[in-house]
């Protein structure tokens, strides 16, 4: 049911094609029959939205395998976790429908576990350019996990993986919280007062596909976990870009961290 935070009085709207429940029925096009065979996939991956990352890993490994959509070719390239386990890297886009596709594309290549590693925009001062943020729960302002788990305002990550993640940032002595994302579909809608709700709700950070992926990986059974890094802020009067693109020495540091979070993962109790 869709509410009225603004208090306009308009009736609650109930038919919105995003609260069909479906989810048992199979999609007429699915996953297993678009991807390509692959002898030797790696069983784990690692997400990463900073291009520079991937391009700098796929200058020196193999392709696994390529996947694909109408922005071009994705190459899944091949790197070893600290304890030697063969890890796929690829970036999965921006927003939460084509990441969700590229999720569900490595579930059907067997990947089981995988960590997502991104920038978030600051929802709270404290929260520097750099500030590690493990993923404990997404607010669902976007559409796409609607299609995977059934109508409801939040989704929890798996908490294997936020204890996982956050053992590793302690042991690596590096400063983090564990906070709830607001993913939205809108980059130009994070307007001052959804702000302020979305505080509210306790979020600490918004991106646009956390919400997304603990969804699918949910429905497909894949353990996911994700390391998010403060970036732009949006936590004052106005925007701060704060340069989060150019930081180039904190995006690879989280990604080395992210590979080191495969086998955290791994290696727990659940592993």
């Amino acid at each position: 049911m869709s509410t009225d935070p603004n208090g306009t009085g308009a009736a609650p709207v109930t038919d919105l094609p995003l609260l069909e429940d479906d989810l048992g029925e199979s999609g007429v096009i699915r996953a297993s029959e678009i991807v390509p065979e692959v002898d030797d996939m790696p069983a784990a991956a690692v997400m990463c939205w900073f291009p520079e990352v991937v391009d700098g890993v796929g200058a020196t490994a193999r392709a696994a395998t390529t996947l694909r959509s109408e922005l071009g070719r994705n190459p899944l390239w091949v790197v070893d976790s600290p304890a030697g386990r063969p890890v796929a890297v690829l970036h999965p886009g921006v927003g939460a429908p084509l990441a969700a596709m590229f999720l569900e594309e490595l579930a059907a290549l067997g990947v089981r576990t995988v960590v997502g590693v991104g920038g978030a925009g600051a929802l709270l001062p404290h929260l520097t350019l750099g500030h590690a943020v493990v993923l404990g729960s997404a607010l669902r302002d976007e559409g796409t996990s609607f299609h995977y788990l059934p109508a409801g305002r939040v989704v929890e990550a798996d908490p294997a993986g936020v204890d996982a993640l956050s053992a590793l940032l302690g042991r690596e002595g590096v400063p983090y919280v564990v906070g709830r994302s607001w993913t939205t579909d809108a980059v130009f809608r994070e307007t001052p007062e959804r702000v302020r709700r979305r505080r509210e709700e306790g979020c600490a950070v918004v991106e646009m596909e956390a919400a997304a992926l603990l969804a699918v990986a949910r429905f497909t059974g894949v353990r996911f976990a994700q390391l998010l890094l403060a970036a732009d802020s949006l936590a004052g009067p106005e925007w701060e870009h704060r340069g989060w693109t150019t930081a180039r020495e904190a995006r690879a540091g989280m990604f080395g961290l992210a590979l080191a979070g495969v086998d955290a993962l791994l290696d727990g109790p659940t592993g």
